[in-house]
């Protein structure tokens, strides 16, 4: 249900709002708020996020080891796929969010589907699989060179209530179009299934433009767009100028890792 924090009265419950439930049991004598480097959507998967949080304990009550955190956090979220990986005390000057240096994605792509029916069950609502045959990879490698770099991502933003706040300049330092393999894919060979991932990596990402560069990329692929429309994209500047209906959809979306 996406990371950020809901309110009470909403049926979808984001990360942020079970991080907090679970260290409702530290007991803490404040409050404790998580601040989440990344803000991913509803539907959007994430292999490692980072976080940090102030724990005020009473007086006389020695700091929680990394060890107990990680315990105690973990027993409370046990009913949900949320997880804390590890602990690690850092500088009060420290922000999860600010302090990034980078944040790498990854996006999965299935080929081989005719109909969604025929996406492995183990793969649902983990991977894409566009309709519409093969697709033609080495067009898209040759669009995704004009993303690299510093630019004004604009057209590659979805709005809303904060991008009028936010600059569009954005920096990619890393975009790469691979092979890559399915959960338990050996077992399913005869189907003729191909894996895709393609990894992006840069400081920090406008809202929804990882889905929109790659729904771009894919649209190359199907040959709905030409690598030179990806460049022209870029110039316009205008979230309005975006084709319809190809923005990749949250499932196939990884955040891979956040690096300090």
């Amino acid at each position: 249900s996406g990371v950020m924090e809901t309110r009470r009265d909403q049926a979808l419950i984001g990360v942020q709002n079970y991080l907090e439930k679970a260290a409702e049991s530290l007991k803490a004598s404040a409050p404790i708020k998580f601040r989440i480097s990344s803000r991913t959507d509803t539907g959007v998967h994430a292999l490692c996020n980072a976080a940090h949080l102030d724990i005020q304990r009473g007086p006389g009550k020695p700091p929680f080891s990394e060890e107990q955190l990680l315990s105690s956090l973990n027993k409370h979220l046990r009913p949900e796929p949320i997880r804390i990986l590890s602990a690690h005390r850092v500088p009060s000057t420290f922000h999860a969010r600010f302090s990034a240096l980078s944040r790498t994605y990854i996006y999965r792509l299935l080929l081989g589907c005719a109909h969604h029916s025929q996406v492995p069950v183990f793969e649902r609502d983990l991977c894409w699989a566009p309709a519409g045959g093969p697709l033609n990879v080495p067009a898209m490698q040759e669009a995704a060179q004009f993303m690299l770099g510093t630019h004004d991502f604009s057209t590659f933003r979805s709005l809303h209530s904060e991008a009028e706040f936010t600059s569009p300049v954005r920096t990619i330092f890393q975009l790469d179009i691979q092979p890559s393999t399915g959960f338990l894919a050996h077992h399913y060979e005869h189907r003729a299934l191909e894996f895709w991932e393609v990894k992006i990596r840069g400081r920090s990402f406008l809202y929804r433009q990882v889905r929109r560069m790659v729904g771009a990329l894919v649209a190359v692929g199907m040959g709905r767009l030409a690598p030179h429309h990806v460049k022209e994209l870029l110039e316009v500047k205008d979230a309005l100028a975006f084709p319809p209906n190809i923005m990749a959809p949250p499932s196939g979306l990884f955040l891979k890792s956040v690096e300090y």
